[in-house]
């Protein structure tokens, strides 16, 4: 875990790459609530989402389409900085992360129940 909203729920790695890095690893939202889903398909992904406007519960949210963008310029230097060829709308980072990490809500389940 590397955060925690201000939901309750948290941001961490999932560990299911074995041959990349930390920062290579999927970031998820793990919720006060429950709620579970992956937010995006790596660190830099991540940063473009929350520069977008966009938290982790956000991205996850089931009641909802992910909100409006609404860009924030200091985090936009710093995925810039960091992450400069993954720029791209909050709305298709999520989807790409979902398409790729399809089974992530089971495999919590199962660690649950």
């Amino acid at each position: 875990m590397f955060g925690q909203d201000g939901t309750g729920g948290y941001a961490a790695f999932w560990l299911v790459r074995p041959d990349r890095a930390l920062d290579g690893q999927p970031v998820v939202f793990l919720g006060s609530e429950g709620e579970t889903g992956v937010v995006a398909r790596d660190l830099g992904s991540f940063l473009w989402l929350l520069a977008d406007g966009v938290g982790p519960w956000e991205a996850t949210n089931p009641y909802g389409p992910v909100p409006a963008s609404y860009p924030h310029p200091g985090l936009t230097a710093v995925a810039e900085r960091y992450a400069p060829g993954l720029r791209a709308p909050a709305a298709d980072l999520i989807e790409r992360a979902a398409r790729e990490f399809p089974g992530f809500d089971d495999v919590i389940a199962k660690l649950c129940g």
